[in-house]
Formats: structure tokens, C-alpha cells, sequence
């Protein structure tokens, strides 16, 4: 994280450092310090002002986060509500502490209580002694005395206060972020007393940390507990030997693990796609909220499913994400994992209608042989499956139910309308890796490149949309190399694609890949 941005790390090491030391030597004192130090007193330095120091390394941490998130707007780093949830908690919870030690300052009712328990004058003259001292030194606000007062009453006041309160008490300015508060609303301190407004912070303050505590499993801060068993489990767990339902264990613990801090977005080698399209799904970090939504069985509607699919499918593997994970989770198995959950559910998008050229493809030994087939099969179907597919080379095409909007559609870009060139010499065919992975290329693939530019030629749109072809095609560009017409195969197959989807949307009345689910709702 240091080596990615220093004044995050900054920020993240404050806080964390900060509250966890504030739990362990403040919320936990009766448990760990008093254990570890045996003249222990919350009111004696140096564990007043540690206990402030650590408050205000927090207060501190939490403005270098509203910093990098509303004033430098870090690129690709997105506020939701669960940011705006642990940051108000974390501030409700050291701002009542902090104006908690305020109040008690310079509260009278508080010194009344402390003189009634601990003190050992019982003499009125000496009673206003030690409260002229504490008026003077400790800024109590007393309504009845008040300064300036003569040297001799101090003195008295101080001696009563070696004898009665120094073993429990020291100079409050050490305590300097209570202290500010104190001079802050010393004003209003009578007042304040009066309304018992330091029993009201200390009930904000004890109930802001329950709620922290009971919304930690349900938040981002719950990464303060997962990352470290992330960090240990991927440290010791080999996806190659260790059990699926292991596997899919540690893998919703990741969705707990992340900090939601935005790395893998600045990483990520598709992210320009969601400056193109705006769909926060592309972006690592942000799938990660939404796939804690699906996994939690939070129902998702027929829009926000296909965002979280696109975003998933749009994924090239390339793992970028998962080497600059600050808590080291495998987000490139994850993505696999949640791919292959979605589309066997019967959720086809047309991004899953190949079988070559996306990371599944490259990972179909450990998933499911039977079932592998079966959403490659699904996605054509809904896409393609109305148009026509060829299966011999016999076949006899007719020309009749020519389309000449068309051929018009490929027309409205440079590169599609470089298929009028191609005379159909073969050279695309012959290069084609997919082509030469099959024995009998045309009865499972229907046309090849050579014959759909043909067919677009001919303006025959059920032969070139029908065929399989183009979908199983890498888009390696071997064929556009190649053509000695200069014809941008690829780039017309593209746009073939295009056309074939927002066919299948148009006839359907839906937008292509909705799942069956939805369709059958409908």
C-alpha cells in the first residue's frame, strides 16, 4: 500500500493503529491495561495523553480520507453508502469521546462527586480551597467561585489537592484534544452541566461503539478481521489440491477481505471501458460490492444482474488486479468462479458465446465436462438461434429473401464496408486457427470467414448471422493480415455481431441475454 500511495497509507495506518490501540489500552483497560500496569488510573499521564494522541491519530486518519475522496477525487475511487457509513461511525465515535472529556473538564457536578468520594475535608474553608485550585488549574467552572484568587487560598488549595487527588489526577492540558474542547465550550460549561449533557455523550459515545460493533460484520471494516485470515489462508491454500466447497469457502471470506481502497481499478486493463459505457460493474472494486449483494441472496433486478454480468464477462484475465491486491485475494479465480455460477444458471449473455476466447475456455479441464456445453449452446440460441445456419456445402442457397438494409448497416463504418473487396480467394479461411481446430470446420462452425463476407456480399442475412463462426472467432487477426484485398475480416465480423444482437433484441422485444428467469416472469 506504501509503495502504491503514500497518503493512503498514511491514512490507513492512523486509523487502524489509532483505534486499535484506543480499543486495547481504553475500551479494554479493565481487561489489558490494568494488568499491565499496576498504578493504572485513566486520569494519569502518560494514559490520558496517550489515550488523546490515539483519538487524534484517528480524527486525523478520517480527514485524509474525506481529503482523498471529496477534495483530490482519487481516479476510479467510488464513494457508496457503506463508506459514508464507517466514516460517520468512526467520527461519531471520536468526536463523543473527545467533547465526553471536554464536559467532564470542566463539569461541577463532576468535581462534586469526586470531592464527596475521594476527599478528605470535611472544613468549608478548605473545601473552597480546593475548588479555587481546581477553578484555577484544572478549569473546573464553579458557580460559586470564581478567579482571581490570592496566593495564600491557592496554596491551601494545592496542598489539600497533593493530599487528595494528585494520585488519581493530572495537569488536564495533557489530555490536549479534551482539553481544546474544554476551552471550546468552558462558555457554556454551567449550562451544559445543568442539562447533563456529559451523561448524554457518554450514552452517544458507549452506543456509537455498539452499533460500530454490531454493523462491523455487515461493513467494510470487516476487512480489519478478513484480510489478515485472507493474507494466511492464500498463503498455505493451492487451488490445484485444496477442496471446491474449500475453495468456494475462502472465496466469499475474499468478498469480506476487501477494502473496497480502489488499487485493482487503477490497474485494471478494462477500465477505460467503463469511461466508454459507465457501468461500475467493470470496475474490480465495484464488483466486489455487488457480488457481496448477490452471494448475501439480496435480489437484484434483470438490470442490475445483466451490469454485474457485463462487468464480469468484460474481464480479460489478465490478472492485474489480483498482484496489486493490498490484502492478496485471487480475483482472478474469483471472476471465473462467479462466471461460471451465473451462465450455469441459465443468465446467457451473448460476451459467453464463444468457446475459445475468454478465460473459461482456457480453464474447461476443471470445471464440469457436462455441463461446460451448456451455456455456449444457451447464449447462441437466444442470439443467433433464429437465423439460418448452413450445415453442407451442398446446400443449395437461395438468393431471394435478399435484405438490402443489410448490407446498408455493414456500409455505415470504414471498416465494415471493406467486405465489397473480398473475392473470395480463401486466404482468411486457411489462416484461421478456429478453422483448422475442427475435422469437419463447416458442419460445426456453418460458414467460414471466406463465405460470410460472400454472403454479406450477397446480402443473404440469415446465412451470415446464423453462422457459428462468429462467435467462435479469437479475433486474432490473422485473416485481416492476410487478405491481400485488405479486407478488415475481423473488424466485419464485429460488426456482424453487433447486427445479430440487436436483431435478437428487436424480435424478442428485450435486451439480448436476458435469462430465462426473466423471460419466463414476462
Amino acid at each position: 500500500m506504501l509503495k502504491e500511495d503514500a497518503l493512503r497509507w498514511v491514512m490507513h495506518m492512523l486509523i487502524y493503529w489509532g483505534f486499535m490501540l484506543l480499543l486495547l489500552m481504553h475500551a479494554l483497560a479493565g481487561l489489558i491495561t490494568e494488568n499491565l500496569f499496576a498504578d493504572y488510573v485513566a486520569t494519569l499521564n502518560p494514559f490520558m495523553f496517550l489515550r488523546d494522541l490515539f483519538g487524534f491519530m484517528v480524527i486525523i486518519g478520517i480527514g485524509i480520507a474525506l481529503y482523498r475522496r471529496f477534495i483530490l477525487k482519487v481516479p476510479r475511487l467510488k464513494t457508496g453508502a457503506m463508506d459514508h457509513y464507517a466514516i460517520i461511525i468512526l467520527a461519531v465515535i471520536m468526536l463523543s469521546g473527545i467533547f465526553l472529556e471536554g464536559t467532564k473538564i470542566h463539569s461541577y457536578s463532576r468535581y462534586q462527586e469526586m470531592v464527596e468520594e475521594y476527599g478528605d475535608a470535611d472544613d468549608e474553608k478548605e473545601l473552597k480551597a480546593l475548588e479555587s485550585y481546581w477553578v484555577e488549574n484544572f478549569l473546573v467552572v464553579s458557580p460559586n467561585v470564581k478567579g482571581p484568587f490570592d496566593e495564600e487560598l491557592l496554596s491551601q488549595g494545592k496542598e489539600l489537592h497533593e493530599l487528595s487527588c494528585e494520585a488519581c489526577h493530572s495537569l488536564p492540558d495533557w489530555a490536549f484534544t479534551g482539553y481544546a474542547a474544554a476551552i471550546l465550550t468552558k462558555p457554556f460549561a454551567l449550562q451544559l452541566d445543568r442539562a447533563h449533557l456529559p451523561t448524554i455523550l457518554w450514552y452517544v459515545h458507549f452506543l456509537a461503539c455498539f452499533l460500530g460493533l454490531a454493523y462491523l460484520p455487515f461493513s467494510k471494516m470487516m476487512h480489519i478481521i478478513a484480510s489478515p485470515i485472507s493474507l494466511l489462508t492464500n498463503a498455505v491454500m493451492e487451488k490445484e489440491t485444496a477442496h471446491s466447497a474449500n475453495m468456494a469457502t475462502k472465496q466469499v471470506m475474499e468478498l469480506d477481505a476487501c477494502t473496497h481502497c480502489g488499487t485493482c481499478s487503477l490497474r485494471c486493463s478494462v477500465a477505460v471501458a467503463f469511461d466508454k459505457i459507465g457501468n461500475m460493474n467493470i470496475l474490480p472494486s465495484e464488483k466486489m460490492v455487488s457480488l457481496k449483494r448477490y452471494v448475501a441472496n439480496k435480489d437484484l433486478n434483470g438490470a442490475e444482474l445483466r451490469a454485474v454480468q457485463e462487468g464480469i464477462y468484460l474481464c480479460t484475465n489478465c490478472d492485474r488486479c489480483t498482484v496489486v491486491c493490498p490484502v492478496g485475494i485471487k480475483l482472478k479465480d474469483l471472476w471465473l468462479s462467479v462466471r461460471e455460477e451465473l451462465i450455469q444458471k441459465g443468465d446467457w449473455v451473448p460476451l459467453v458465446l464463444t468457446s475459445f476466447s475468454f478465460y473459461r475456455g482456457l480453464n474447461q479441464k476443471e470445471l464440469d465436462q457436462a455441463s461446460y456445453p451448456k451455456p455456449l449452446e444457451g447464449a447462441w440460441e437466444s442470439v443467433a438461434g433464429n437465423f439460418r445456419l448452413m450445415n453442407t456445402p451442398e446446400e443449395v442457397v437461395l438468393l431471394s429473401p435478399i435484405d438490402k438494409g443489410f448490407k446498408t448497416e455493414a456500409d455505415r463504418s470504414i471498416q465494415g464496408n471493406t467486405y465489397s473487396y473480398c473475392f473470395s480467394c480463401e486466404n482468411c479461411t486457411t489462416v484461421c486457427p478456429v478453422v483448422e481446430n475442427f475435422e469437419n470446420p463447416q458442419e460445426t462452425l456453418g460458414l467460414l470467414p471466406h463465405q460470410i463476407m460472400r454472403s454479406l456480399g450477397l446480402g443473404v442475412k440469415d446465412l451470415a448471422l446464423g453462422s457459428k463462426m462468429l462467435w467462435d472467432c479469437v479475433t486474432c487477426y490473422q485473416c485481416q493480415e492476410h487478405c491481400p484485398q485488405g479486407v478488415k475480416v475481423t473488424d466485419v465480423l464485429y460488426e456482424l455481431k453487433n447486427q445479430a444482437i440487436r436483431s435478437a433484441g428487436a424480435a424478442s422485444g428485450e435486451p439480448p441475454g436476458q435469462s430465462r428467469q426473466e423471460k419466463s416472469a414476462t
